[in-house]
């Protein structure tokens, strides 16, 4: 089989992956799936849908039937796998018709769905479904390309379809998903025998195929069509979206704008409830942002219902000169800017809102745009801002394909609105599961590397926080960085004895997040030694890396905190040994001591900001922590007359639960000050199993 060449889409089929799952058709619809979604161009995160039929044996009667299998409710086909489909009978689905009353009662057909499912295993079926099953093939894409959502949304759509592929593609106007838009396929086939496809006004592209193959190729060459025809025309009839009208600040500086801005818009989108953001400059996205278009453009919104359910139904672009001086009262000039969004959204609600349309959702924007800077965007956790920004970035495509070869035309007002406020589409949202304590949360640890701050981010991170790592050692970060997800952490390498290291994590952290709303200053190291024994060097180390660190992590800290407006928590891992006078610990005790009262002094100025100041006093952490490696643990062996073996029985031993302490035990009691204990500051909490001499009152 010869490969084919393309030059707008990526050709991503194996056939050797493909002819190791034989004949199995289900899996090489999946297989088709995959490969698909691994190309953005073709379609998004979420976006889209595909089928196959295949004949079963029907388990009641014995005999051979067709059924269905197709992308379900809220999959991805990039990632689809075989939990993620239905499988319907197809003449059930077929059958429909007879029951169907009409657009007016459109959605009383989606739970009859359920009467038509051959496999009881199955994903809950999405509304796409009769799209698929009104037509005849064995094998189907839906998909929102770039380039056909381009074609789509052009003034004169039908015009252009015809235009590039004369009468081998149908046209079906715009229309909203559902068991209609399916009718409206089905004759548009009927009316059209022969044809490859069909182009959905406004919406993308239906291509089919009797073998999965088959069917990933006619969807690539109708994509490649498409592509080429637009190519063809950028920047011939005038340039593109009119040219360049603000210039791009250079990377680095528009870098560290981006990263003095954010805590301030995530701020400002988080007035009905916290967001998580995040920030491209894309080559893309600074075309656009940067041009006379922007103007006329940005304020249509976008046009394919997948886009705009994700980024809103427009952007809002901040009203400042992209070398703005931040650190002057930005947030009295962007504010009103905010003000204005939210009230033309509620405008917008309340012209096209019906009688049962569900309350009005968060007014604040989801996509921002910074022309020379860039393009942020916030959601509820930062996959959701993540995709939006690729959806938006798909919008701009759109845009600038179809204002090549026509004019770009959006959704109509009150088609988006009821889309976006489809009673449907809300059925969907509240069987989302329920939040984790820290969702929405970004937490900034230091030292977390390994022992106690590794465990801490463990915690916060399951608990639906997302994390920013900070060592002085790359390897140690990348090791722990690697433990989660993807768009669960980041790290940067932070000496916290150093004022630019610190503050450059915390733009690391606006960058990838927005803000940060947990800071733990974790970061530590240990020395026993009696004093004739102590240097200066050890005092010097000790008072740097524990009390000047959480000074400058504090400094830094507070002014992302008092940027974003929503409080916050700093939590200092200190120990036992700032309030116990031990043996042959003058310096470390000295230390832990500064740092237990600073707590105090920041929680009494910060507190009337809702910033929380508290620590947590471990002692005895032996297994799993960095400090008991080496020349302390061998330390504080030799002041109580033992080995370094028998310290973790030693520990357990002197305190009244006779317990021995671990790093999980330290992060359960950051989590408690983060998430339940949210009215206390300036507190100490001891985890060391019950040490009577370290009792605070």
């Amino acid at each position: 089989m010869s490969v084919k060449t393309f030059n707008y889409v990526d050709y991503l089929w194996d056939e050797a992956k493909a002819v190791a799952l034989g004949d199995d058709q289900i899996a090489l619809f999946l297989y088709r799936s995959n490969v698909l979604g691994a190309d953005l161009r073709i379609t998004n995160y979420g976006g889209g849908n595909t089928s196959c039929k295949t004949i079963e044996k029907d388990p009641l009667t014995g005999e051979a039937v067709e059924v269905m299998w197709v992308k379900g409710s809220g999959g991805d086909i990039g990632t689809l796998t075989r939990k993620g489909i239905a499988g319907l009978y197809t003449d059930r689905l077929k059958a429909l018709k007879n029951v169907y009353r009409g657009l007016e009662f459109e959605d009383e057909i989606v739970p009859l769905y359920a009467h038509c499912l051959y496999d009881l295993d199955s994903a809950a079926p999405s509304i796409d479904t009769p799209l698929h099953g009104l037509l005849p093939f064995k094998h189907i894409d839906h998909l929102h390309p770039d380039a056909l959502i381009a074609v789509a949304a052009a003034k004169d759509s039908q015009a252009i379809t015809r235009e590039i592929w004369g009468d081998t593609m149908g046209w079906v106007p715009w229309q909203r998903p559902g068991f209609d838009l399916g009718l409206q396929l089905e004759k548009c086939l009927s009316d059209n025998p022969g044809i490859r496809g069909i182009v959905l006004g406004s919406h993308g592209l239906f291509t089919w195929g009797d073998t999965s193959y088959e069917c990933y190729i006619n969807s690539l060459e109708v994509i490649e069509q498409a592509s080429l025809y637009i190519e063809e025309r950028i920047g011939k009839k005038r340039p593109v979206f009119g040219g360049v009208k603000v210039n791009s600040l250079a990377k680095e500086e528009r870098l560290l704008q981006a990263a003095k801005i954010a805590p301030i818009l995530r701020g400002l989108c988080s007035s009905y409830q916290r967001m998580i953001g995040h920030f491209t400059d894309d080559d893309r996205v600074m075309e656009f942002i940067n041009s006379y278009d922007l103007t006329k453009l940005a304020p249509l919104g976008t046009s394919c219902p997948d886009h705009f359910l994700r980024t809103k139904i427009q952007p809002l672009v901040l009203p400042l000169a992209a070398n703005e001086d931040l650190s002057y009262n930005v947030k009295s000039k962007i504010e009103p800017a905010f003000e204005q969004y939210r009230k033309e959204y509620a405008e917008y609600y309340n012209v096209c809102k019906h009688p049962d349309s569900p309350a009005m959702r968060d007014p604040n924007p989801v996509v921002i745009l910074y022309p020379g800077v860039g393009m942020f965007t916030f959601a509820k956790n930062k996959q959701t801002a993540r995709v939006a920004s690729e959806f938006y970035i798909n919008a701009i495509n759109v845009m600038r394909g179809a204002e090549a070869i026509s004019e770009y035309t959006a959704l109509p007002r009150q088609e988006a609105f009821d889309i976006e406020y489809w009673l449907l589409e809300e059925a969907k949202l509240q069987r989302m599961p329920r939040e984790k304590p820290l969702s929405r949360k970004v937490a900034l640890i230091s030292g977390a590397g390994g022992g106690i701050g590794k465990a801490i981010a463990d915690k916060l991170a399951a608990e639906g926080a997302n994390v920013v790592l900070t060592d002085i050692s790359e390897a140690r970060l990348q090791e722990a960085n690697a433990t989660y997800a993807r768009d669960i952490s980041t790290y940067a390498i932070c000496d916290v004895t150093k004022v630019q290291s610190v503050e450059d994590a915390f733009k690391k952290a606006c960058l990838e997040f927005g803000g940060v709303d947990i800071i733990v200053h974790s970061a530590g190291l240990a020395i026993s030694k009696p004093l004739e024994e102590t240097t200066q060097e050890d005092w010097d180390l000790l008072q740097n890396v524990l009390v000047k660190g959480q000074f400058n992590l504090a400094k830094a800290g507070a002014e992302t905190l008092r940027k974003q407006g929503l409080g916050g928590d700093f939590i200092n891992i200190a120990s036992k040994n700032g309030l116990v006078a031990g043996k042959n610990n003058m310096a470390y005790g000295t230390a832990k001591a500064a740092q237990q009262h600073m707590t105090r002094l920041l929680a009494a100025e910060l507190g009337p900001e809702k910033i929380r100041v508290n620590t947590v006093n471990p002692d005895g952490v032996i297994i799993g922590s960095k400090i008991w490696e080496g020349a302390w643990a061998e330390g504080r062996a030799k002041a109580y007359g033992i080995t370094v073996e028998e310290l973790p029985a030693f520990y357990a031993k002197r305190n009244l639960m006779n317990e021995i302490i671990r790093p999980e035990d330290i992060a359960n009691a950051v989590f408690a000050l983060t998430a339940i204990l949210d009215k206390s500051t300036g507190n100490i909490i001891n985890v060391d199993g019950g040490m009577a001499e370290a009792f605070v009152r």
